[in-house]
Formats: C-alpha cells, structure tokens, sequence
C-alpha cells in the first residue's frame, strides 16, 4: 500500500498570551479584524498582522524617523 506521512508535533495554541485580567476586565492583546469585526482576533506574526477567516492581512512598517 502507501507509505503513510509522517506526524510533526505543532506548537499549542497559547491562548492564555491573548487575553490579559486586571480586575474585573478582560483587556485584549491582539486586535481585532476590522473586515469580521470585534469576536475575529488577528495573529500577530513577525512581519505582519493576520485575519485567519477572511485572510485579511496588515504588513509591519519598519520604524522611520
């Protein structure tokens, strides 16, 4: 038969990075789509800002002075 793929363990998702208590609030540290609108977080990659449902994707400027 066919040789099976081989499993590559993946990182879990940290979801406790995400979210930050202080009180009674619940502050976000991603922000949120502006195309799905507030529920959508976006991933925070190193060179840009990324929307998984609709793609939607914001690129990271280099700081200018």
């Amino acid at each position: 038969m066919g040789d099976k793929k081989e499993v590559k363990n993946k990182r879990p998702t940290v979801i406790w990075e995400k979210y930050k208590v202080e009180g009674d609030k619940v502050e976000r540290n991603n922000k949120y789509c502006p195309k799905c609108g507030d529920g959508y977080l976006m991933a925070e990659h190193k060179d840009r800002v990324y929307c998984g449902k609709c793609h939607y994707t914001e690129m990271k400027g280099k700081d200018k002075e």
